[in-house]
């Protein structure tokens, strides 16, 4: 066939059916016959039924062997509410197909779900009679009672010879978590292998309103009985994986302020693997987290007693829910984590039952702090008004000696020693607090008590407060501008400038003391508004403190003060302190080092 050919055999095609789409005659009422076109004959229609169904069975027959009565079904949804929990139970699995925290929304205010269908798959997978099944995918029978404030769920399989399969939830009144227990009987030899595989893929959406906040928020946590508590990375950007070689007694996905786990109360898993995986462009996943946990065949002979926990990381919650649970809330490292356990948090949770107002807690928390730490503070600025008093003599040594940084050093530690300054002595009181302030690093960001509350122009003191936003991102900061970091900045540098007045810092450290808080603008630009916040209040009462002190430290005196020392080092009466002592000590060695050097110097020229 041509190409001439081909061209009109299409347009005759394409005429054919734009007449029969268009001009094409309708058929006679005669011809319609809906009921004659449609009917079939009642017999072979049922032949044909019958045949599907048969060849349905037999497959089902040859998949699930004598379990294929189970392997078919409707579903039948069970709706459980409770103070806390919204859940819902399907008698497909015979598991947990939504759970909704009721009393917690999203940053968007829709309702805070931690299952659904489309996010969470369960599996139950083992192999029966040398088939690989999922429990999961049967229909169970269910059983529903309630006893007192507890309603049990008990979802099962019976087979003949009273085998059976049961599993039974216990869903409490109040609280967030659900009881499960899986059994079996009679069924231990047709059950291949030592241990059943639970897994559970979470497709985790996001909740607040900082996605990359809650990313670095968001791993798989776990406890081992022989290492204990351990995690995958949580600020990874590709895939992480971690094969539990030994047993182990809980594992939980865990979000920044939410966990979704499941724990072993009787018995333990007998290892298995967690997986987290990230996609960073796409901003409607935070992460996708895999778990797979085996659990002991011979555990379901008694019952396998499990538990699940969805619910708030709430470190007054958490805390009797399995063993190092509340490490789910990190606290820092030691001494902040002794510090936040047995002092910061402690007082803060009591504040929160007492008052409602977030803002004056974090206020309170300031002044019950600076007030206890007030002695360092009083130390501190009674060593910086001694350096102001000699700030004259120093400024004198640094004229004299130039560039030479190893002579001023020398002439300003024996400056010291002539007075009795420790020279380190106003950074003692700075390094004790510095624990304190870190405590305070790790405070606010893992307190969900401050998720979605607000206080003046902030509407989540859990997130950072967002006074100005930019079509465009600036690299470390974001596309935002924190008032409170703004103003802990300002605050910040005010402070610096006025240490900077009573000291004799020069030079690169004294641009570096202005550098400081601006860095830190950049890095604390993106964090919790309420640990800002409390370092802005923070400045604020120094400041005042440092107004009241100054009336209680005559500088004259203290003038005074550092000339009888002198007088009283230089004739002999003056009583040295261990530190000047050693500083001594440490100056004589350094002298003699270097009138060694300079006469070996001096031997080579010859």
């Amino acid at each position: 066939m041509d190409r001439n050919s081909a061209i009109g055999l299409t347009l005759i095609a394409a005429l054919l059916l734009v007449y029969f789409y268009w001009f094409a005659p309708a058929p006679s009422p005669e011809q319609v016959k809906p009921q004659q076109t449609f009917q079939q004959p009642e017999e072979p229609q049922e032949s044909g039924n019958q045949e599907t169904v048969a060849t349905s069975d037999s497959l089902l027959n040859l998949s699930y062997g004598d379990l294929s009565a189970y392997a078919k079904g409707d579903i039948n949804q069970t709706p459980i509410e409770t103070e806390d929990l919204r859940i819902i139970f399907s008698n497909k699995g015979g598991i947990i197909t939504d759970l909704e925290l009721k009393n917690y929304k999203t940053y968007s205010k829709e309702p805070l779900k931690l299952i659904t269908p489309a996010t969470n798959k369960f599996a139950l997978n083992v192999t029966y009679k040398g088939k690989d099944i999922d429990l999961y995918s049967l229909y169970y029978k269910l059983n529903k009672r309630n006893e007192g404030d507890t309603i049990f769920l008990d979802y099962a399989i019976n087979l003949e010879g009273g085998a059976s399969l049961v599993q039974s939830y216990a869903i409490p009144k109040k609280g967030f978590g659900i009881k499960y227990r899986l059994k079996q009987t009679g069924l231990a030899e047709s059950i291949n292998g030592e241990t059943l595989a639970f897994n559970w893929n979470n497709i985790i959406r996001p909740t607040e309103k900082d996605l990359q906040e809650t990313r670095i928020h968001t791993t798989v946590t776990y406890y081992a009985t022989e290492s204990g508590f351990d995690e995958l990375s949580e600020r990874s950007t590709s895939t992480e994986t971690e094969t539990l070689e030994n047993s182990t007694q809980w594992v939980t996905v865990k979000q920044n302020f939410f966990l979704s786990s499941i724990i072993a109360e009787n018995t333990t898993f007998a290892g298995g693997e967690v997986r987290t995986d990230i996609n960073p462009p796409d901003s409607s996943v935070v992460k996708q987290a895999s778990v797979k946990v085996l659990i002991p065949k011979t555990a379901l002979t008694n019952g396998a007693k499990l538990k699940y926990y969805f619910g708030p990381n709430d470190y007054q919650e958490i805390g009797d829910v399995a063993m190092d649970f509340k490490k789910n809330v990190y606290l820092g490292w030691p001494p902040v984590y002794w510090i936040n356990k047995f002092i910061i948090f402690p007082v803060f949770h009591f504040l929160t039952k007492h008052i409602a107002n977030y803002g004056l807690i974090i206020i309170i928390l300031v002044l019950l702090l600076k007030l206890v730490l007030f002695p360092l503070s009083y130390k501190s600025y009674l060593s910086m008004a001694k350096m102001k008093v000699l700030k004259p003599d120093l400024d004198v040594i640094k004229e004299k000696h130039g560039d030479d940084m190893a002579k001023i050093q020398q002439e300003q530690l024996k400056l010291y020693q002539q007075v009795g300054v420790n020279p380190i002595s106003g950074c003692i009181p700075v390094l004790l607090q510095m624990p304190i302030l870190f405590a305070m690093f790790y405070l606010f960001p893992a307190s969900i008590e401050l998720r979605q509350q607000p206080f003046l122009w902030a509407e989540d003191l859990s997130t950072y407060d967002s006074i100005i936003r930019f079509s465009f991102t600036i690299p470390f900061m974001g596309s935002h501008i924190s008032l409170f970091t703004l103003l802990m900045t300002i605050s910040t540098l005010v402070y610096t400038w006025q240490n900077n007045q009573m000291s004799s810092v020069t030079g690169p450290m004294k641009v570096m003391s202005y550098m400081m808080p601006i860095i830190f603008f950049f890095v604390l630009n993106s964090f919790s508004a309420g640990l800002t916040f409390y370092y802005f209040v923070s400045n604020l009462v120094t400041f005042a403190q440092q107004a009241i002190i100054k009336r209680f430290v005559d500088e004259n005196k203290i003038k005074v003060l550092l000339e009888e020392n002198r007088k009283k080092i230089a004739t002999g009466t003056g009583k040295k302190s261990k530190f000047m002592s050693k500083l001594e000590e440490a100056m004589k060695a350094s002298e003699e080092a270097r009138k060694r050097t300079d006469e070996d110097r001096k031997k080579k020229k010859r």
